[in-house]
């Protein structure tokens, strides 16, 4: 879909400085863009770029002074930076519009599918599924018996979610991730073997959350796992059985959390990062990458880091005693000598 400057600077309430008419049909990087490419300058460290770039158009703040002719279009606006993301968004907007069904795919004669939306080739919608509008389900996604999908659901290609399982509005999977598989509940036996729990419950996602690609979310054994409104969870996480992740708590890649561990409020969570099970978490916390966590945080709004976790500057401290270990440990062997040797001239 091609674009005017013209129109582009209506959307961003900009002002164009060039050609008017100059069309552009994708978006680049100012150091890489090319004919037919729209790009941007915010940051001064690329303004050299500025007069050398084969974009078509590119947008700048107000008070950006030049220096030199520049080839390319320009468009004047407020916050150039705000207003290329406000593109890059209606770009992608325009990029994923899909609606309507695929065939070949299944959808059970007691689904309910809302307006406008896609389901794509090969898809799997069981009985009594809910699917909103607006809702996307690409290609050879499954979606259970008793599934519920609420408005502006997006599930990428590949997503399985499992039976009983509820996914609020305006909710993204990315494609590889499983909801409401089984938690990991095995009872020992005296001989060394193992039993399997039979995990009955399910998982709630509410509003405003975004899951990424290969993330694992267990369904309860009883109850449910919960996922809280506006929550962002990055790819190859692993949440388990009857988990909480509370409301805007952001999650990095590779992280676990144990089951029935409750994690609160605005948390933020770095890549690596391990929960032991049946812990409480305080609001407001924050993890540095690999942090292990063994025990409940009761303050709200502390910073942590270390395996197992220490207050964020002791666990600095420490890592720079740890980095010294083989300078005290020669130190130490210099005094034992020296103490060995005033010994002998003592005796």
């Amino acid at each position: 879909m091609q674009f005017t400057a013209r129109d582009i600077a209506l959307m961003l309430n900009g002002t164009v400085e060039g050609d008017a008419d100059v069309t552009v049909d994708q978006l680049a990087k100012i150091e890489e863009a090319k004919s037919g490419s729209l790009s941007f300058l915010a940051n001064l460290k690329y303004e050299q770029y500025l007069y050398t770039t084969g974009a078509s158009i590119v947008i700048i703040n107000n008070n950006q002074q030049l220096t030199a002719a520049v080839k390319a279009t320009l468009i004047r606006v407020e916050n150039a930076y705000s207003a290329f993301t406000l593109l890059l968004e209606k770009y992608n907007t325009f990029k994923l519009y899909k609606e309507g069904v695929e065939q070949p795919c299944f959808i059970h004669e007691s689904a309910q599918v809302g307006s406008k939306a896609y389901i794509g080739a090969f898809a799997y919608i069981g009985q009594n599924v809910k699917i909103g509008d607006n809702c996307k389900v690409y290609p050879n996604c499954y979606i259970a018996d008793n599934v519920s999908l609420g408005n502006n659901v997006t599930l990428f290609p590949g997503v399985k979610v499992y039976f009983d399982c509820s996914i609020g509005d305006n909710v993204t999977i990315h494609s590889g991730a499983v909801i409401g598989s089984d938690g990991f509940g095995f009872a020992p036996n005296p001989d060394g073997s193992y039993t399997k729990i039979a995990q009955i419950g399910n998982v709630i996602i509410e509003d405003d959350v975004e899951v990424g690609a290969n993330t694992t979310i267990d369904r309860a054994t009883m109850g449910s796992t919960v996922i809280r409104k506006g929550a962002k969870i990055d790819n190859l996480v692993q949440i388990a059985h009857n988990a909480e992740v509370g409301n805007n708590t952001v999650i990095a890649a590779q992280s676990g959390i144990s089951g029935s561990t409750r994690i609160g409020a605005r948390v933020v969570i770095g890549g690596q990062v391990g929960f032991a099970g049946h812990l409480t978490i305080a609001d407001g916390s924050q993890f540095g990458a690999q942090t292990g966590i063994n025990s409940s945080i009761k303050e709200a709004n502390k910073q942590w880091g270390g395996s197992p976790y220490l207050p964020y500057k002791d666990y600095l401290r420490a890592h720079v005693n740890t980095r010294r270990l083989p300078e005290l440990e020669q130190r130490v062997r210099e005094l034992e000598k020296l103490i060995k040797d005033l010994k002998k001239d003592a005796q």
